[in-house]
């Protein structure tokens, strides 16, 4: 699912947009991806398209909230990971409404472990679907990663 969120971003950020579910299957497809990643990268882009807030408060927005994870959450989210998102919270980057639905994105990836990277790439594309991405020091810092991998 990375590396198709990451050619989304390499050939479609400038544009502003992605092409339609159709022609970005079939662009993919070209492109080498498997065909369930490729389903599975688009089920999870529109789930954040949809942003449901149906299982939180609206109320969440607005409070001063102090986050305790799980168990089950500190073993899927680093602690480097989890400090970054408390980051992006106090800077006024996200909300704890939106904390909440990008720990819930992180959760449902299969990965083993979320990594800062992952993180990262996952808020950027939050962002970008909602066309949230105005300030160059936020992309800037979003786009700053420790592995090469995903460098731009």
């Amino acid at each position: 699912m990375f590396d198709i969120l990451i050619y989304l971003f390499e050939n479609y950020f400038d544009s502003g947009s992605y092409p339609d579910s159709a022609t970005l299957t079939r662009k993919l497809t070209m492109a080498g991806f498997a065909d369930e990643d490729i389903s599975e990268t688009l089920d999870w882009l529109s789930e954040i398209a949809k942003h449901d807030t149906g299982n939180y408060s609206t109320r969440l927005i607005e409070t001063d909230s102090f986050r305790c994870y799980t168990n089950y959450e500190i073993e899927k989210i680093d602690t480097e990971g989890r400090g970054f998102i408390c980051f992006l919270e106090q800077a006024g980057i996200i909300n704890p409404l939106q904390r909440e639905l990008l720990i819930d994105r992180v959760l449902t990836m299969d990965e083993h472990s979320s990594s800062l990277e992952k993180i990262k790439l996952i808020v950027l594309t939050e962002l970008w679907i909602q066309n949230q991405l105005t300030d160059d020091a936020i992309l800037e810092k979003l786009l700053i990663v420790s592995d090469s991998h995903f460098r731009h």
